[in-house]
């Protein structure tokens, strides 16, 4: 498929997505309007049920962590199938995936922007690590603190150049952390059946409000999340650079 097919697909894809998006916000009610029995349910049950102060959370890893099991193999799935498609892609050109040569930039990164990206890696780590571990209290969670990590290591490159990007990254370890995060997962909900209960029933004691061991299984499973986010994410981003350097180079 050449780039002009690909452009129309995306094209009529992107309209489709804009529609529906524009019909979806169209019938929203406003905030006065809400009268969800759902939502006056999770929003006076967060707190004294599992002393999640966040209730986005609190519903995502927990009132329905089964659905969120599915997303999150959707996810692991998605991958997987990128980097099976990928590597199919680079069999046919009879050249290894990881043999890419990194064509040279007509203009380096100067010494500023290389500087900057430095002093940036850390704390963007360290904000991603922090939106990880403390889903249940504030906003965010594993998913929104794995895409903020894989981009960690995204500004990498982009401040320096795939080589480095590629050294930085152990791939072989990374595919084992993406599937490790995915089954953590499973085996955390797995706990309740020592107890008799249903698969991901949060059994594991709440702590105390407003502290970072608090809400059981939830922050659990967020970092079990945040991991299968963060190592797919990376995947992904070295396997597309990879590809994309290597149609470039030939």
């Amino acid at each position: 498929m050449n780039s002009s097919m690909r452009m129309v697909l995306f094209f009529f894809g992107a309209a489709g997505i804009a529609l529906l998006l524009v019909c979806a916000f169209v019938r929203l009610p406003g905030p006065q309007n809400l009268r969800s029995r759902y939502l006056k349910r999770i929003n006076d049950g967060a707190v004294p049920e599992r002393n999640a102060t966040d209730a986005v959370t609190a519903v995502n890893f927990d009132y329905r962590g089964f659905d969120t099991v599915g997303e999150e193999f959707i996810l692991f799935v998605s991958v997987m199938g990128s980097m099976v498609l990928l590597r199919q892609a680079s069999e046919k050109r009879d050249q290894p995936l990881p043999d890419a040569i990194t064509p040279a930039r007509d203009v380096p990164a100067s010494d500023a922007v290389r500087l900057w990206i430095l002093m940036m890696v850390a704390p963007k780590i360290l904000f991603g690590i922090y939106i990880v571990s403390h889903g249940q209290l504030t906003p965010g969670g594993g998913f929104q603190g794995g895409v903020i990590l894989a981009s960690s290591a995204l500004i990498i490159y982009v401040g320096e150049n795939f080589e480095v990007f590629k050294k930085i990254l152990s791939h072989p370890l990374i595919e084992t952390a993406e599937g490790a995060g995915a089954g953590l997962f499973v085996l955390i909900g797995m706990i309740a059946w020592f107890w008799g209960r249903p698969f991901l029933t949060n059994t594991l004691p709440l702590g105390q409000t407003n502290e970072l061991t608090s809400a059981g299984t939830i922050p659990l499973i967020s970092l079990a999340t945040g991991l299968e986010v963060t190592a797919g994410f990376l995947l992904l981003l070295f396997a597309f650079l990879q590809e994309t350097l290597t149609a470039s180079s030939e």
